[in-house]
């Protein structure tokens, strides 16, 4: 769209001030300006409603539990050793688990970014797929790898004993498969930084005789620190509020960590002990804020700040070590990728849970069950697609208008106003599920409706949750815009909400449907918040993969797990269509 064609949209019946008289010229700027302010106020009231709101609930719920000040609950829950050592669990599995994928996020992104490895869009695509698998299915294929049941190893002979102990129900289980599954964090951090370095540095040591490892140990590895220990934390942090992946594998172990202790005490007494439940998940809070403290700290101690344009800093030929390399990688890939989903296939194939699959034992009746006779997996399914959906569409109808202001209309409201969107994301699943159920127990006020155990409380989480998902890749999209058509169309006459609607709406288009797959991926297989949420009638398909495993339906559970595997490839192929038409990372697994 040009100036001019903008211009002619604004000069189209109706839309300009020359049709009318000098009075109703300032009407229309008039309506025009309070329109704008009104539905600026909208979003800052939307934002505050869901991202505020709650977590200021949780807390003061935590430090006066019936409205009342007292550290009656606060010494109660902490003086159990139950609460201290499920504390140390969630920290030596969070901080197990980042170290692997402090490893493995950190060899794939520097391989990736600056090594002359092929098949690098594939390798990446099969590296970032586990993160966007949800947890439960993840341990679920993990378990089916291993241990004395596992179809897969009695195919091929390879089964230990009947009465072996699984090896996954364990801490040293937990820490492998959180490592696995939050290395993507670190390679996206990491690859970001890599492609946002200046070349000025790197071409300046070359020309003063430095060698390619010495450039690489005396200037990319420095510079690239604070890319490293933002991806630790975001690892440590995403692995302290997991919640699939310990249950599925510490429940079994009587192994508890804080948010698999929040669902259990939940389960077991319900909100008659909210209070003591929203203590457990401040302490949550407690230990990702100390995350994200030790990385701001750890990054004040040096200036990392470097001037120059962003460029491919260093590329290293492997030469004859290049098919090495690229066999190690792939050979990782079918570590963590291809052979837990190997085995999950084959659990899902076979007619009784620990057979071996063959021409015998072969049969599509879990598949055939879960979709047609289980009715709590169908309306898991139907659940699951609804709410995503549902929160994909109305987020990114309110992530372009928001993302206008934010980048268009830059005042401090509107930056303190993007950070307390990305805050329900930041913190633990279970802390945004307990602090939904502390704003939404009682009726609404006026309405008188309990939003309490159906699927509207997961709605209103999910819309706090996935704000920011849905808002970063539109606020990328707007910081590449040339904003000389929007200009245009305001010098023309068009009001603000025709310039939203017929300028910046198309233009937006590919990062917002983008950012709308992008939620609707994460909000399929949530089962951080839902877990605790979720009710008789108001299951969503995550959570009904982890009962069906908890109540010995490990074939159909499995089933159930291939099709959302299948469901998540499909969205990120889907996603992937559009790769050309968006801004270079708004896609995370894009090469």
């Amino acid at each position: 769209m040009s100036p001019s064609e903008a211009g002619a949209l604004a000069r189209s019946p109706g839309a300009g001030p020359d049709k009318a008289g000098p009075g109703a010229d300032r009407s229309s700027r008039l309506w025009r300006g309070t329109g704008e302010q009104a539905l600026l106020a909208f979003l800052v009231l939307f934002v505050g409603l869901i991202a505020v709101l709650p977590l200021a609930r949780l807390l003061w719920e935590a430090i006066a539990p019936g409205g009342t000040p007292s550290l009656a609950t606060i010494e109660e829950v902490l003086a159990r050793r139950s609460t201290w050592r499920a504390t140390w669990h969630s920290i030596e599995v969070s901080l197990g688990g980042t170290i692997i994928s402090l490893l493995l996020g950190s060899f794939f992104a520097f391989l990736v970014a600056l090594t002359d490895i092929r098949g690098k869009a594939a390798l990446v695509f099969c590296f970032m797929l586990p993160m966007m698998i949800p947890p439960q299915v993840t341990a679920l294929s993990w378990i089916q790898v291993f241990g004395p049941s596992s179809s897969l190893l009695n195919m091929l002979g390879l089964a230990p004993p009947l009465g072996t102990p699984h090896p996954l129900y364990s801490r040293e289980g937990i820490i492998l498969l959180l490592g696995i599954q939050h290395a993507p964090l670190v390679f996206l951090a990491l690859r970001a930084g890599l492609r946002a370095m200046p070349k000025e540095m790197v071409e300046a040591a070359r020309a003063s005789g430095a060698s390619g490892r010495q450039v690489f140990q005396t200037i990319v590895l420095p510079l690239m620190m604070p890319s490293l220990v933002a991806g630790t934390a975001l690892a440590f942090v995403s692995a302290v509020g997991n919640f699939g992946i310990p249950a599925m594998l510490g429940i079994p172990a009587r192994y508890s960590v804080l948010p698999t202790l929040i669902y259990q005490r939940l389960s077991d007494f319900g909100p008659d002990i909210i209070s003591q439940i929203a203590v457990l998940s401040v302490l949550v809070s407690v230990i990702a804020a100390a995350g994200f403290g030790l990385q701001a700290w750890l990054l004040r101690r040096r200036d990392y700040r470097t001037i120059g344009a962003p460029s491919q800093p260093l590329f290293y030929e492997l030469g004859s070590r290049r098919r090495l390399v690229e066999a190690l990688c792939w050979l990782i890939i079918v570590f963590i990728l291809v052979l837990p989903l190997a085995a999950l296939l084959a659990a899902s194939l076979v007619k009784a849970y620990g057979l071996s699959l063959s021409p015998e034992t072969f049969t599509l009746r879990h598949y055939a069950d879960a979709v047609l006779s289980h009715d709590a997996t169908a309306r898991g399914f139907v659940n699951s697609f609804m709410l995503a959906g549902a929160t994909a569409v109305l987020l990114i109808a309110l992530a372009v208008p928001l993302a206008y202001f934010i980048v268009w209309r830059r005042t401090v409201l509107l930056r303190v106003l993007n950070g307390l969107a990305e805050l329900p994301y930041a913190l633990p699943g279970a802390v945004l599920a307990i602090a939904a159920i502390l704003v939404f127990l009682k009726p609404i006020p006026l309405l008188g409706v309990s939003l309490y155990g159906t699927l509207w409380i997961i709605f209103a989480a999910y819309l706090a949750r996935f704000l920011t998902l849905g808002l970063r890749p539109v606020i990328s999209g707007f910081y590449q815009l040339d904003r000389t058509l929007e200009e245009a169309g305001q010098m023309a006459g068009a009001g603000f909400f025709r310039r939203l609607a017929t300028i910046v709406l198309p233009l937006t288009a590919p990062v917002a449907a983008a950012g709308g797959l992008l939620v609707f991926l994460t909000a399929f297989n949530e089962i951080q918040v839902s877990a605790l949420l979720t009710s008789s009638g108001a299951e969503t398909i995550g959570v009904i993969i982890f009962f069906l495993d908890e109540s010995g339906s490990s074939s159909m559970a499995s089933a159930v797990a291939v099709m959302v595997v299948a469901v998540v490839l499909g969205l990120m192929l889907l996603a992937g269509s559009l790769a050309k038409r968006l801004p270079r990372g708004v896609l995370p697994w894009e090469a």
